[in-house]
């Protein structure tokens, strides 16, 4: 099942994303660690698209090996 986008941009806050507001539904997330932002679209209550899922959990994964490399 689907995460909804409110879930998603739950997810993204508590790993210390900001974010600004788009035009319409759309909303631009960006860490100060990362060197792109990603764009999620809907409203708070609709079903995350498959690839919106995809790149929350790539950017999650590219902080935390940033994150680990930064452990050694």
């Amino acid at each position: 099942m689907p995460k909804k986008i409110r879930e998603l941009k739950s997810i993204l806050l508590k790993a210390g994303f900001t974010y600004r507001p788009g035009k319409g539904s759309h909303t631009v997330w960006s860490h100060p660690r990362l060197e792109y932002s990603l764009t999620l679209s809907g409203k708070d209550s609709s079903d995350a698209d498959r690839y919106q899922e995809k790149d929350v959990r790539n950017a999650l994964q590219e902080l935390a090996n940033l994150n680990q490399g930064d452990n050694l």
